[in-house]
């Protein structure tokens, strides 16, 4: 396959018209197609966002457009059923997180994948992230010793400040709704890049300002990892007042945490910040679309923290159909990891269900 057959189309019309169309083409896609639900809404933003087809199925997309790539960004509930259909037409997957409604769906988009043999990846873009790949090199050349706690907290005022903006299905547990799916399974993805597998997890799920729909805007996981790190993570997108995050990772030999852009480190062997090696720095982002929407507070607080490193993660989709060595040294997360992630969120969800139980994971 040569360059020039990069054509691709993006499910969704939220998330995909925000980050996946500008991105691809950052990445050298042809965006040919986007996939949305009502007809007439998704012509016009395929029209405002410079897509020159819009379709309401698939298959009628990538059979009129030769697409040889999908990106997905509906609805969690819906992943299974648009990936399946995009791997049987030949098409290479970008999925978006959270992968899927449970781990079993996830492990049969994963069989899907490598039995027909194509590329399979997932939107964990902030794997691509500075501060968080310095931390990952960090840990796994040994800094801060044996790894033995750490402690995650976010606490944002998104519902708060944002919820009229955000889609109904949000709210939904039936469609894969909730900060849990939304940032957990990005945490998740951090936690196993950084430590490897999780062995137990006891968890609580809870709604703080959220004013509709069922699911959570709020989590508390204590966690275990097969290495014997003991953790904690705690976040809210239902927080009033300013942002707090907190990340730190303590060893045998010192401890690492990010405050205000700087990866820094404390130990046995002094104190110093991290730096980022030029390797990982982030390329300029790619210009937006004429979507009204990036307009909006939620859009353009989310642009300048996603599409950076969303381009990146195109570019090594791009380089695993081709054939091509990435551009860059972050391994992209696949429909593997998202087998693995989905397992830990099941037992969260588990967990949860039964008042905290301690969950232990195969």
């Amino acid at each position: 396959m040569s360059s020039s057959d990069l054509k691709a189309i993006v499910v969704g019309t939220g998330f995909g018209c925000r980050i996946q169309i500008p991105a691809l083409r950052g990445a050298g896609f042809e965006v040919v197609g986007l996939v949305g639900q009502d007809a007439a809404r998704t012509a016009e933003r395929a029209k405002v966002n410079g897509v020159a087809a819009a379709f309401t199925d698939l298959g009628e997309a990538i059979d009129a457009t030769g697409a040889t790539a999908v990106a997905i960004s509906t609805p969690p509930h819906t992943h299974a059923e648009l990936t399946l259909a995009a791997i049987e037409r030949g098409c290479h997957v970008l999925c978006e997180k959270p992968f899927s409604a449970d781990a079993a769906e996830a492990q049969a988009m994963l069989d899907a994948a490598q039995a027909a043999g194509r590329v399979h990846m997932m939107g964990h873009e902030f794997r691509f992230e500075p501060l968080r790949a310095t931390v990952a090199n960090a840990i796994a050349e040994g800094v801060i010793g044996d790894p033995r706690l750490a402690s995650l907290v976010l606490l944002l005022p998104q519902i708060p400040t944002q919820e009229a903006e955000m889609p109904d299905w949000w709210f939904d547990p039936a469609e894969g709704g909730g900060w849990l799916g939304a940032l957990g399974s990005h945490v998740i993805d951090q936690l196993r890049t950084w430590l490897g597998e999780f062995a137990a997890v006891s968890a609580t799920l809870t709604s703080v300002t959220a004013t509709r729909g069922g699911a959570d805007d709020s989590f508390t996981v204590s966690f275990r990892m097969k290495n014997g790190l003991d953790g904690v993570i705690q976040s809210s997108a239902g927080s009033w007042g300013p942002p707090l995050d907190v990340t730190r990772i303590c060893g045998s030999e010192g401890t690492i945490w990010t405050e205000g852009g700087v990866a820094h480190f404390s130990g046995r062997s002094g104190e110093r910040d991290l730096p980022v090696a030029p390797e990982l720095t982030l390329p300029p982002p790619p210009p937006i679309t004429d979507d009204p929407r990036h307009k909006t507070a939620r859009w353009s607080n989310l642009v300048g923290v996603e599409l950076a490193p969303y381009t990146v993660l195109c570019r090594s989709f791009r380089a695993a159909i081709l054939g091509e060595d990435a551009t860059s040294p972050i391994v992209p997360a696949t429909f593997a990891d998202g087998v693995a992630a989905m397992k830990v969120m099941d037992s969260i969800r588990a967990s949860a269900a039964d008042g905290g139980k301690l969950v232990e994971l195969n």
